[in-house]
């Protein structure tokens, strides 16, 4: 599949997506600081949630509690974190002057019909979403890629979705999510990301929420074809995420070490040719037969005659048993090493 300019399959390079969510604040000059922390830790993606309070909850909903001092309920934290349309215009003209992908989940049909006037290259479906097929089918009729994170959906409720996507034509591609934060290693479920790509034989990755890179590292490792992990510049910020984020330099790490995994797993080596063309540290490394001490010629070689010793340029230290019994035709010095024509 295709987003914007960027292949994604496999073969090819994992895309990494740097997901801001919340941790923004509602501030948007902080929201513009993500964007070019995540770009220059060398991410392809940075990823916002939009939300519309309004258009998403109703006050029935239970989640709308306080849960910091600063909101009253979820409700006021949700209006605190919208951006208007031309703010939302600004960051993604931003994204892409850092060469990111500009990325953002809508919680409403609302707000996913700003982000289409925006123009965004694809859809991420987060995992409540996942069964907004309202939602789902205005996002089908752009026939833009759908990326989609399936963290509370048993396999049936997802066989659902998928198959409503797939009737659409519209390309998928799937994260194996555990809607947990921070998640625990036990909970992680990187066999799940095989498990979907036999089932549907789409693009499968990862959306990381332990606050750590070694998920990201091991699902590179296993062929994923994106990796999303939440970012915050500081854990000691306020907001929910922290704890199931990366700071900007553990995501540079793990972009470093996705590449690298990558290069390894592209990189075959033929055991053959790898150890010919290293015929000189060979010689270097490796021991050859010595003379343990002077032996005058006509010496019958005997075992405490011989001993094996650095450097590898002479008889190889494996045929030491095989020079037993032989004579030697001139005198050896200790340390020397041994050659053919020493030998009778």
């Amino acid at each position: 599949m295709r987003i914007g300019e960027r292949q994604i399959g496999p073969g090819l390079p994992a895309l990494i997506i740097g997901e801001v969510a919340q941790a923004h604040e509602g501030s948007l000059g902080m929201a513009h600081a993500y964007i070019d922390a995540i770009a220059e830790a060398g991410a392809d993606a940075v990823k916002f949630q939009t939300h519309i309070a309004e258009a998403e909850s109703t006050p029935l909903e239970k989640f709308r509690v306080q849960f910091s001092q600063q909101d009253a309920t979820r409700f006021d934290y949700w209006k605190r974190m919208e951006f208007s349309e031309e703010q939302w215009k600004g960051l993604a003209q931003h994204a892409a002057e850092r060469g990111l992908l500009f990325l953002s989940s809508p919680f409403s049909i609302e707000a996913a019909d700003l982000l289409e006037r925006m123009g965004v290259p694809a859809w991420k479906v987060a995992s409540g979403e996942v069964v907004n097929f309202p939602m789902l089918e205005k996002m089908l009729a752009t026939r833009k890629p759908i990326l989609l994170s399936a963290g509370m959906s048993p396999w049936n409720e997802l066989d659902k979705v998928v198959a409503f996507i797939e009737n659409g034509n519209t390309p998928l591609a799937l994260f194996q999510c555990t809607t947990a934060y921070p998640c625990p290693p036990e909970e992680i479920g990187l066999n799940v990301m095989d498990e979907m790509r036999a089932r549907y034989a789409v693009p499968v990755g990862l959306s990381d929420h332990s606050g750590k890179i070694y998920a990201g590292l091991a699902a590179a490792s296993l062929g994923a074809n994106m990796i999303e992990v939440h970012v915050t510049l500081s854990r000691n910020l306020f907001g929910p995420d922290g704890p199931a984020s990366l700071t900007p330099v553990e995501l540079a790490q793990l972009v470093e070490g996705v590449r690298f995994i990558e290069a390894v797993l592209q990189s075959p080596v033929d055991k053959n040719q790898a150890a010919n063309q290293r015929s000189e540290l060979r010689q270097l490394f490796f021991h050859s037969v010595v003379a343990k001490r002077d032996l005058p010629a006509g010496t019958v070689l005997l075992r405490e005659h011989l001993a094996t010793k650095k450097p590898g340029s002479g008889i190889p230290a494996e045929r030491l048993p095989e020079l037993l019994g032989r004579k030697l035709a001139r005198q050896l010095k200790r340390d020397q090493l041994l050659a053919e024509e020493d030998l009778v």
